[in-house]
């Protein structure tokens, strides 16, 4: 893999982290904001807002102007920030800190491993997707449910379908076209790796607000 390119999906990758994690700070500071953003249906819109837009970014990036790229990522990354500020609110800011920089180190782990496998990508790909729809359904199933042992046992397989993605997606980008589009969308992918992996450990280790 090129370096130069590589440091341009990692650039996209601490963007989108850094814009996230300063737009839901700022929120969850803000009681006007909180109410309005999880009052309602304002909550559901942007759920689906950025489902559509995550979807966009990733079948239609290829057609995409460089500047259309990143600004897209840009706005998916602030949508996320809008629902992320209700972490502040749940557990001790102390606690995000410790779980983030733990996020990090596995990520960090996790991208070695990746790059440095000698495996068939195709394989590795239909299976975390098979585990990853198995585990969105087990969550869905949850939401009626409401049982905390299966939360955390979707949480511990979360755990495990992220990392995977984590080596499987560093990998893949071996194969990319090196330009400023494929950066952009190997950086959301990144991201939503580390996102996914950051609630669920906060989920089975952070300490809630009092």
């Amino acid at each position: 893999m090129n370096n130069e390119f590589i440091s341009k999906v990692f650039k996209w990758f601490g963007i989108g982290l850094l814009i996230t994690f300063v737009v839901a700070y700022i929120v969850s500071t803000n009681n006007s904001l909180i109410n309005l953003i999880f009052s309602g249906s304002s909550y559901i819109i942007i759920l689906i807002a950025e489902l559509v837009l995550a979807i966009w970014l990733s079948t239609r990036i290829h057609k995409m102007s460089p500047t259309s790229a990143k600004i897209m990522y840009i706005g998916y990354c602030a949508l996320t920030g809008l629902t992320f500020s209700s972490i502040f609110l749940l557990y001790e800011i102390t606690s995000i800190i410790w779980i983030f920089l733990i996020t990090s180190i596995v990520f960090f782990i996790f991208s070695i491993i990746g790059k440095n496998m000698n495996v068939d990508l195709r394989k590795i790909g239909v299976y975390l997707f098979v585990f990853l729809i198995a585990l969105i359904l087990l969550e869905i199933i949850n939401i009626f449910i409401m049982s905390s042992k299966l939360d955390m046992i979707a949480c511990i397989i979360g755990l495990g379908i992220f990392v995977g993605y984590i080596a499987y997606d560093i990998k893949k980008l071996q194969y990319y076209e090196e330009n400023d589009n494929t950066a952009v969308i190997g950086a959301f992918e990144l991201y939503l790796d580390f996102i996914n992996l950051f609630i669920r450990l906060l989920k089975l280790f952070g300490k809630s607000r009092d």
